[in-house]
């Protein structure tokens, strides 16, 4: 038979009481479990793993499920959002549960709350309301690269949000190698310029963006390109250059705190190519 322990794993770390003795787990090995440490009683009628995250029982104990930009982030979707702060869903008619320490935003959208994490389709309508079309596009984008995303799921994303923002599905695609890609070509798009992207280019390798004829525009993660990493970049540059091609590098930190500089960069560099055209 198994432990209670082992049938909360199996739901995925969290469930009810009632649902627990579906399965055959009886309240008094509920009660021996949890006296043993071996599951936690987040709040009356539910139950934990010891091993469930962090946030998705902090999302339990203030009444809802882990949602937009935190369940993303714990499917391992890139989000935009850099914040701490446990995203919760606790529905239209859910009632959100003070604790100790709570630091929770709660979110009333309307449907059926879960318990633990929602999926990362429900995630990314709930982010689009949340955070706007930034943000959905990157993690839209991430989550398609990282084929978590079927086919079925997209057309009723591209349903659900607003119908002002379905071009945003319709944009995104498979290819992007990180979100600060997708913010970039997001931004770019919307000052009118067509990116080239992932371009396999002699002597030099792939580049994340072709603008034009030759400006080459990479970006770098949240983590800095040094040693190794670094002098393989230089050289890359190097040889761009040598083969008629401008490169502008930008790290993470330029374009999520300093876009208007980067977009200067990038409109000076243009405006110098078409001159010499």
């Amino acid at each position: 038979m198994l432990s209670p322990h082992d049938v909360l794993t199996t739901l995925g770390g969290i469930a009810r009481g009632t649902t627990l003795q579906s399965f055959g787990v009886t309240r008094q090995r509920l009660s021996q479990a949890t006296r043993r440490g071996e599951i936690e009683r987040v709040r009356p009628g539910l139950f934990a793993a010891v091993s469930v995250r962090s946030d998705v029982r902090e999302a339990a104990l203030h009444g809802g499920a882990l949602a937009c930009t935190s369940a993303l982030r714990a499917h391992g979707i890139w989000v935009l959002d850099e914040g701490t702060r446990p995203h919760v869903w606790i529905g239209r008619r859910g009632r959100r549960m003070e604790h100790e320490g709570c630091r929770c935003v709660s979110h009333y959208f309307r449907g059926d709350v879960p318990l633990g994490l929602v999926t990362i389709e429900t995630a990314l309508i709930q982010l689009h309301d949340c955070q706007g079309d930034e943000a959905f596009f990157a993690s839209l984008e991430s989550a398609l690269n990282l084929c978590r995303v079927s086919r079925s799921a997209l057309q009723r994303i591209r349903r659900s949000i607003p119908s002002y923002a379905r071009w945003l599905v319709d944009l995104a695609r498979s290819d992007a190698q990180s979100g600060l890609e997708s913010l970039l070509r997001f931004r770019l798009h919307l000052l009118g310029f067509v990116l080239a992207c992932q371009v396999d280019i002699g002597g030099v390798g792939r580049v994340d963006f072709v603008i034009g004829d030759r400006l080459i525009i990479e970006v770098d993660g949240r983590q800095n390109h040094t040693g190794a990493r670094r002098h393989r970049d230089l050289m890359r540059d190097a040889a761009a250059s040598a083969a008629g091609y401008e490169t502008l590098r930008f790290s993470y930190a330029q374009v999520i705190h300093s876009w208007p500089a980067v977009q200067a960069a990038i409109l000076g560099a243009v405006t110098r190519e078409h001159d010499h055209a």
